[in-house]
């Protein structure tokens, strides 16, 4: 048998697309409340204020450059649809979609705690109690029906009172308010969450610096302090649980995925090279307790300077995460050659296209051996238990005339997935805690802030205005997803 027997199966959300409720109950705003709707071609956009009274949105693209007009800060807007308002009401679903994912079979539920819904501004010594009652009954029914919370602390929720009145991560300050709220929530959910992961996709502080960091520039010096700054925050943050309760563990979450040079060229071979230490210098800190070399020769070129306290080498070693775990979706294609490639019609939305995968309407490849090498790559390197907490297929899923949802697709693309992270453990030996399927009940696309593009296992009535009746239904792989979690994935079959 591949996976052990307490292997935890189950689903994720995150608040800023999912949870709704922005402001009730004494929640305060954050980054994500003040973004914009978009599409596969329109960007999401960050609405602002200035002193002036004058307003604007400024598009927010991943990989580009982001910064916002002189003077301006991010603000709610009049003519404006903030999908994360409502998103799929979660805050007044989540007895129906609990006992869902109950009926499912989950082992595992992963959510995000809205930090400022405990912390409005973000900077409060004291917390909003409503707030903490909120997820009190989540984590209460998740105990009663046998599902074990994994709680993500910051995905991408920093609260706008942080943002504006702090200039997010790239102030130090921010370390000790983070430092504050983690102890109030490892306190006061002592016994009823064990899993915790600090920062969602940490190394979106460079490919999204707002979203990530709450960061109001793209500069190179801002991205680099803000990633710092967070790494300190998580060091704190697993000093603490080890601290407060002795059964806590602390992860970290990357966004990772396989990427293939799309030449023999080693110009593509190096290309490759860069872009992985791009992306894995945030799981080298903070599963590996210090600053790669590669990394310092970086920021020597760059002329970047941290702002470092004494502590922060001692605490970033003493006190790294206890597992690593990963978004990954498919795997991506660099090149040197890029001429090539548009000549062999292999350019797509989402830049080279790989030629021996299919590819969605958003242009993502499905990858069917994307988790075997992702779990490799990050064995191989940390030697940490990994959990794979994100992991779906977005899709225009569409009702039936007698109100069924057929998303083959979606069972086809688990399918292979599934398997190729069942190779990794039963071929390869790597250790893995649990696999969380992305957008278990249908919530707000984060890349586009569509509804359009669905994920979950049950269809939410719900439209790209925030127009339905928010009625959930079950879809054809609810119950694909249900005989695999209770044959704890042996039964595989389409």
């Amino acid at each position: 048998m591949a996976f052990k027997k307490d292997f935890l199966w189950g689903g994720a959300t995150a608040a800023n697309q999912y949870e709704g409720g922005f402001a009730e109950d004494g929640k305060g705003l954050n980054a994500v409340d003040v973004l914009t709707n978009g599409s596969a071609t329109e960007p999401r956009k960050v609405t602002w204020k200035r002193s002036d009274g004058t307003t604007g949105a400024t598009p927010l693209e991943w990989g580009s450059d982001f910064e916002l007009p002189v003077g301006a800060k991010p603000a709610l807007v009049d003519g404006y649809y903030y999908p994360s308002h409502t998103a799929t009401d979660f805050y007044h679903h989540y007895e129906e979609d609990l006992k869902l994912m109950a009926e499912m079979g989950f082992k595992c539920y992963r959510l995000s705690l809205n930090w400022s819904r405990i912390f409005p501004n973000g900077d409060e010594e004291t917390p909003n109690e409503a707030g903490l009652v909120f997820y009190d009954k989540i984590f209460d029914l998740c105990k009663q029906y046998g599902m074990e919370p994994l709680v993500t602390l910051s995905h991408y929720e920093t609260p706008l009172g942080l943002i504006n009145d702090y200039g997010g991560w790239k102030n130090r300050k921010l370390i000790k308010f983070f430092e504050n709220y983690v102890r109030t929530v490892f306190t006061h959910y002592k016994g009823k969450v064990k899993y915790w992961l600090t920062f969602n996709e940490i190394n979106a502080v460079d490919l999204a610096p707002y979203m990530g960091a709450g960061l109001l520039d793209s500069s190179l010096q801002s991205r680099a302090q803000a990633a710092h700054d967070q790494f300190v925050a998580s060091a704190l943050a697993v000093k603490l649980a080890h601290e407060i309760d002795e059964n806590m563990q602390v992860g970290m979450m990357l966004a990772y995925q396989p990427v293939y040079p799309y030449t023999c060229d080693p110009a593509d071979q190096i290309k490759v090279m860069e872009y992985n230490q791009k992306m894995l210098f945030y799981a080298d800190v903070q599963a590996g307790g210090r600053y790669p070399d590669y990394k310092l020769k970086e920021y020597e070129r760059e002329g970047i300077k941290l702002d470092i306290a004494p502590e922060d080498h001692a605490l970033l070693k003493d006190y790294p995460v206890d597992f690593v775990s990963f978004s990954c979706y498919g795997s991506n294609v660099l090149t040197t050659h890029e001429q090539e490639a548009v000549d062999s019609g292999n350019l797509g939305i989402n830049g080279i296209k790989n030629p021996y995968l299919e590819t969605n309407a958003w242009g993502w490849a499905t990858d069917p051996d994307c988790l075997r090498l992702a779990l490799n790559v990050l064995w191989d390197r940390y030697h940490k238990p990994l959990w794979v907490v994100e992991n779906g297929l977005g899709w225009s899923d569409e009702l039936t005339s007698d109100g069924k949802v057929h998303d083959d697709y979606r069972i086809k693309y688990l399918n292979a997935n599934i398997q190729s992270m069942k190779d990794a453990v039963e071929l390869d030996g790597v250790d893995l805690m649990g696999y969380t399927m992305w957008g278990c009940i249908d919530l707000v696309s984060n890349g586009t802030g569509e509804m359009k593009k669905r994920y979950g296992f049950v269809y939410v009535d719900r439209d790209d205005f925030g127009n339905g009746s928010l009625k959930r239904i079950p879809k054809d792989s609810f119950y694909w997803y249900q005989k695999v979690i209770a044959s704890n994935g042996e039964d595989l079959t389409i």
